[in-house]
């Protein structure tokens, strides 16, 4: 019997002896899909393509082995694998990538596919977000045809069943102790073919539509809080579930708030003689009506007086921020003669020199700047 030479690992790979396993691996993939039996039409072809097919396997299961590789490399032939010998060594992994079309993710043969997830950037007046607000929003999306009920068909008549896979949606293929489904490449594993499309969809089971969707804004939300509302995205495909839509919150400034956490801060300014002296002022609120608070006598530039629960809502629990007031005491640029006397007098009168350093306006002057 005539002996047969078997050709090199490297060369059946088309890889350089010195080529790395990623290299092997894209090597092997390329060839494993490019020969493998069920893509071939022919029963002749087939034969032809099972037996380059098994020597694409036996070479990769070698070189893909480093142990193997360092055997093969040094001994040749002599001591690589007959056959599919070595198959579950790192074999299994490249198959499941090579074969995904035909295992898993499908359903009836066709690909299961979760429907996109859709992004909304929507931009807050400050107010409403501390109080929250009811928003309609314009959706751009695609959505299932209703002309034809996303059957991508004229209508009923005009969809028949495939005969290649006669609606299976697979063909099944044998190849020694393999058995394989594949999705059927005349109907793309729907199991129908269409013999004349929607005229709306144009078969794309499909549109492209704007829908109006009334949001709850909770109170309380801030720039960089993402709602997501379940199961308004993009539609599946082939009965698969849609995708979630994301409301992204934008924030714009308050001319007269600011937010620190769940406190809201303002500034209010006060006169030299109502920080001096005393008084009720009145504030600003997000609640509609301003409050009073009282300013005790002596009260320093920037104190803060805090009004308990009015602030903002928390998203985490039923708590309430507070509304703080910093006050900024005005120092008058402008004097009467009769406020000059009398400022002057009050100077003297507390032992104050208005001619040396450190005197009562270089005080004053010194503690605002």
């Amino acid at each position: 019997m005539a002996s047969t030479v078997k050709r090199d690992y490297y060369e059946i790979l088309g890889v350089d002896r010195n080529a790395s396993e990623e290299e092997i691996k894209k090597a092997y993939r390329r060839l494993a899909r490019q020969h493998h039996p069920d893509t071939q039409t022919s029963e002749h072809e087939k034969k032809a393509a099972e037996e380059k097919f098994k020597e694409i396997n036996e070479a990769y299961t070698t070189l893909s082995d480093q142990d193997k590789r360092r055997r093969y490399d040094t001994f040749g032939h002599a001591e690589g694998p007959q056959g599919f010998e070595g198959f579950g060594q790192g074999f299994g992994d490249i198959f499941n990538d090579i074969f995904e079309d035909f295992f898993g993710g499908r359903q009836g043969g066709r690909r299961v596919t979760r429907g996109s997830d859709i992004e909304y950037r929507l931009n807050l007046a400050f107010e409403d977000a501390i109080n929250g607000k009811e928003v309609s929003l314009k959706i751009p999306r695609w959505e299932i045809c209703k002309e034809c009920r996303g059957s991508g068909a004229k209508s009923a008549e005009h969809i028949r069943t495939c005969p290649s896979c006669k609606g299976a949606g697979q063909l099944r293929f044998q190849q020694g102790f393999f058995s394989i489904n594949k999705t059927c490449g005349r109907c793309q594993g729907t199991g129908h073919t269409i013999t004349a499309f929607c005229p709306t969809c144009r078969g794309q089971q499909r549109v492209q539509t704007e829908r109006v969707l009334n949001v709850h804004i909770p109170a309380g939300v801030e720039t960089g809080n993402r709602l997501r509302l379940a199961n308004e995205g993009e539609p599946g495909e082939n009965g698969g579930p849609p995708g979630d839509l994301y409301v992204l919150i934008h924030v714009a400034p308050h001319p007269t708030f600011t937010r620190k956490g769940n406190d809201l801060v303002c500034e209010v300014p006060i006169s030299f003689a109502a920080a001096t002296l005393g008084a009720k002022i009145k504030v600003p609120t997000l609640k509609g009506d301003d409050a009073v608070i009282k300013i005790p006598p002596g009260t320093q530039h920037d104190k803060v007086f805090r009004l308990k629960g009015l602030g903002a809502p928390s998203l985490r629990d039923n708590g309430t921020g507070d509304q703080l007031i910093r006050v900024k005491v005005e120092i008058p640029t402008k004097l009467t003669p009769k406020q000059k006397e009398l400022l002057e007098e009050y100077a003297r009168s507390s032992g104050e020199s208005l001619d040396q350093e450190g005197g009562i306006l270089s005080k004053m002057k010194n503690m605002f700047e």
